[in-house]
């Protein structure tokens, strides 16, 4: 088959591009990449369709070239076609060498066996030293974008396999100081430096004369593998970061021998030169080279860190995040070596006065406070239980850092950290000056958990409080005076709002227990003294059941008897079968027997009563470690379990409520529009028999009000079953999504639940009628209706298309019930009513073949935009 067209190309690249993985596995897929490498020798595509088809290669080598033998292969194609090339300019010559370089690179076929990779890195190498190849291989024109390029190949291969230009560190050297491109140059020497000195130094070799040696690149001699066959492959990634776990062995190495004067010498004036022409650098190029030359030189014996010490003094003051990144990871590296007390000063100074700056965004006010959190003097130094050295970041300094209710959640939490470090100084409070940094740190607390007390407040003002708190609990750890006031607030916001007992079951969780059990305890303190019928009793026994121990087991057991008489619901009856469970393994017997006697015989759920009968049996006949273990997480019977457990354990699984897969389907019927409220109509079936069903209905958010369960005594397959009504009360007309979870007996006694997909409340199924007006009367009612939206409401225009059925078919069947005032077949006044208290109404007139404008009204702004997708749709929907 000859070349394709540049059509059938963008056809099928753009194939490619929407599924690779679904293209290589089709008819098509196995000859792309053959029929790619084909195609960019071909006359008739142009350069343009060619460069896309290396750019796939680009993006996706290894979906092309999958194993060494196919990247070998590619390699090679892609270096004839590079030598092919006619000598006049061309935009194919980079993406070839990109592409090749990138085909041996992600295909594992870089090696010494390696026929492509043999003539790869002499050309690259004679390309970026500006040499002349022949056959004017190099139009004058490209030659320093080829340069470029060639530099940015060979430090990619460099990455893959360190030490691959070890031989070549004297001709890097020597290029950089003609005329060329410098950040590239800079860039690779600085790498293949810094990967030298480290491989050099794992077999305890010196750079000998590598730094002054200066190979022919294409002598045509074999290419020196020696060094990366000695290294393993793997060095630190190329990350401007000095974290402790980096202290490996290829870095404890670099200690172990000391270079003779002349390769230290040498060394030194190499560093000295990529320095000096790092200004001509982008940020970003600078900031790479600081790390690779820090990481070279890191702990290097007769390479003082004062050669960096001109480049600090040019970059204390820069405003580049990447520079300045730079600069810190230097001070992590070399610390006071590096950095005099007054540098250490200056730099903070600065951080501190942009991390201020009113206008910087949020992801760089961010890093200036992780930067100065992060600063090693803002850390106290010292073994526990002795006098650390003081911060470096003083309350003066920082005043203009502390939190404030105001911020957005990160940069109170960030600035929230530093208070704690401040916090943790416990300087005393002077007398005329700013109140204490601990007394600020007490008042911001109370203020976010007031925020958080505020009823029906936002969940994230609630997060944001219990964020705070677990972050100055693992700051300031054992300081009394911080966690004292701490715990008394925290029991103070759950006797305010005791809907946030879910926040702290969780914050319980994560805290140590140096604050969990003082906790605990004021919190169990908080829900007993509360009566038993108050009417966040769901809160209180998720809270008791997270709190219960054996202490004030009279209080608790008193509390859970008055709560027993109402508790009429499953999740109740539940929440308190959970806290006897905890109650049970903390050890408790005395007054709990006659509670689970009491539960056995009063809960009016069977399953309740069947978990207190249960509960009741083991409390009876095991001892405590036994009982422990039997009420374990772990699914398995217990070695030194009674006989009674071990003979029952069919009999404890019939008593539990089974999680097993849905049995019964949901269906939305047709929508009635008869009553006061919406009704959805459902359709139950059954794959099995079923009994004693129950569907429990929740409505994400508080659009709607808590929807009433639907029982159902018996479903059978293949017998029809009458449609459920479920009862809608919207609190605002929109639509909503309706998890719905089914609790119902099997045939084979076992209780089971299960989740059902969930169900959808559409815009429509929220519409009522008006009541109708007398006869005659429909229009002065509409235009009443019509003037009363404004001007409080809103109005607007919307196209209807229409079907073939035309507008007085798309009226009758879907807006009849609505229609005040019809005027067949062009005018329609349509009249909705949407609960709980707004109205849209409608005017169809001076229809067209293909659709209607309608004119729309409402007293409620947020419907328009419903409205408008509701009737854009209709059409489709006929």
């Amino acid at each position: 088959m000859g070349p394709l067209s540049r059509d059938a190309w963008a056809q099928r690249l753009g194939a490619f591009r929407a599924s690779p993985s679904a293209f290589m596995a089709g008819a098509e897929g196995e000859d792309l990449g053959r029929d790619l490498l084909g195609d960019l020798r071909s006359e008739k595509l142009s350069e343009q369709t060619k460069v896309s088809l290396l750019a796939l290669s680009l993006e996706y080598p290894a979906q092309l070239w999958p194993d060494v033998s196919a990247a070998e292969v590619a390699a090679t194609s892609l270096l004839d076609t590079l030598v092919l090339l006619p000598p006049r300019p061309s935009a194919l010559r980079r993406p070839l060498l990109l592409a090749a370089t990138t085909a041996l690179a992600a295909g594992g076929a870089l090696g010494p066996t390696s026929g492509a990779s043999c003539r790869l890195l002499p050309l690259l190498l004679g390309l970026a030293a500006g040499s002349d190849l022949g056959r004017g291989f190099v139009p004058a024109s490209e030659q320093r974008p080829l340069q470029a390029t060639a530099c940015e190949c060979l430090r990619e291969l460099e990455s893959c396999k360190p030490g691959l230009l070890g031989g070549s560190l004297g001709l890097l050297r020597g290029l950089l100081g003609q005329e060329g491109p410098v950040q590239p140059l800079s860039l690779l020497l600085a790498l293949a430096l810094r990967n030298t000195l480290v491989l050099q130094s794992r077999v305890g070799a010196g750079l000998g004369g590598l730094l002054t040696d200066k190979v022919s690149p294409t002598g045509g001699g074999p290419w020196d593998w020696t060094l990366v066959e000695e290294g393993d492959g793997r060095l630190q990634p190329q990350a401007p970061s000095w974290p402790a776990a980096e202290e490996g062995e290829g870095e404890r190495s670099l200690t172990a021998r000391e270079h003779s004067p002349e390769e230290a010498r040498e060394l030194r004036a190499a560093v000295i030169q990529l320095l000096d022409t790092s200004y001509l650098l982008t940020p970003v190029a600078q900031a790479q080279l600081l790390w690779l030359l820090g990481w070279a030189l890191r702990g290097l014996q007769g390479q003082p860190p004062a050669l960096f010490k001109p480049q600090l003094v040019r970059l204390l003051g820069t405003a580049q995040l990447t520079l300045l990144h730079a600069v810190l990871a230097l001070k992590a590296a070399f610390g006071e070596a590096l950095f005099t007390a007054q540098d250490e000063a200056l730099l903070l100074r600065r951080l501190t006065l942009a991390a201020q700056h009113p206008a910087l965004p949020p992801p760089t006010h961010l890093f200036y406070l992780h930067c100065l959190l992060s600063f090693p003097e803002n850390w106290p130094l010292g073994p526990e239980g002795e006098e650390a050295a003081p911060l470096l970041l003083g309350p003066q300094l920082c005043r203009g850092l502390l939190p404030s209710l105001l911020h957005d959640p990160m940069a109170l939490l960030a600035r929230l950290h530093l208070l704690c470090l401040l916090c943790a100084e416990d300087e005393e409070e002077e007398k005329g000056q700013l109140p204490s940094p601990r007394h600020y740190l007490e008042e911001l607390l109370a203020g976010l958990r007031q925020r958080a007390a505020l009823d029906e407040g936002p969940r994230a003002l609630a997060t944001v409080c219990f964020q705070a708190s677990y972050l100055v609990t693992r700051c300031l750890a054992g300081q009394p005076t911080v966690l004292t006031p701490l715990i008394h607030g925290l029991a103070q916001l759950y006797r305010v709002r005791p809907m946030l007992a879910s926040h702290f079951v969780d914050f319980l969780d994560q805290v140590d227990s140096e604050l969990r059990e003082p906790l605990k305890v004021v919190l169990r303190q908080e829900v007993v003294s509360r009566p038993g019928r108050d009417e966040a009793l769901c809160w209180h026994l998720k809270m008791l059941a997270k709190v219960a121990d054996g202490d004030a087991q009279s209080a608790t057991l008193n509390f859970l008897q008055a709560a027993a008489a109402h508790c009429m619901n499953w999740d109740l009856q539940q929440g308190l079968l959970r806290v006897c469970r905890a109650l049970l393994r903390a050890g408790v017997r005395g007054g709990l027997v006659d509670l689970l006697q009491v539960l056995a015989r009063q809960l009016e759920d069977p399953d309740g009563r069947d978990h207190a009968r249960l509960y009741y049996i083991l409390l009876a006949h095991l001892a405590g470690p036994k009982l422990g273990v039997a009420l374990g997480p772990s699914l398995a019977p217990p070695a030194l379990a009674s006989s009674l457990v071990a003979e029952n354990q069919g009999f404890v699984a019939a008593l539990m409520v089974q999680e097993a897969p849905a049995l019964v389907r949901l269906s939305v019927g047709s929508h009635g529009v008869k009553g006061p409220l919406p009704v959805l109509k459902l359709q139950p079936e059954a794959l099995e028999p079923i009994y004693s069903l129950e569907l429990r209905f929740r409505v994400e958010g508080q659009l709607y009000a808590p929807l009433e369960a639907v029982h159902v005594p018996c479903l059978c397959p293949g017998r029809p079953a009458r449609p459920l009504l479920l009862p809608l009360q919207p609190r605002c007309p929109a639509p909503a999504r309706l998890d719905v979870h089914a609790l119902y007996t099997t045939s084979t006694g076992l209780t089971c639940h299960a989740h059902l997909p969930p169900l959808f409340v559409n815009f429509a199924d929220l519409f009522l009628p008006f009541p109708k007006p007398p006869e005659g009367a429909g229009l002065g009612f509409f235009e009443e209706l019509w003037d009363s939206c404004l001007p409080e409401g809103a109005e607007s225009c919307v196209w209807c298309p229409l079907g073939p059925q035309g507008l007085e078919g798309l009226v009758s069947h879907h807006l009849e019930p609505f229609v005040v005032v019809a005027q067949p077949p062009t005018s329609y006044y349509v009249a909705i009513h949407l609960p709980p208290n707004s109205k849209l109404l409608l005017r169809l007139e001076a229809a067209l073949a293909d659709g209607v404008p309608v004119a729309l009204r409402t007293d409620d702004w947020a419907v328009l935009p419903l409205a408008g997708d509701y009737l854009r749709g209709l059409a489709a929907a006929l």
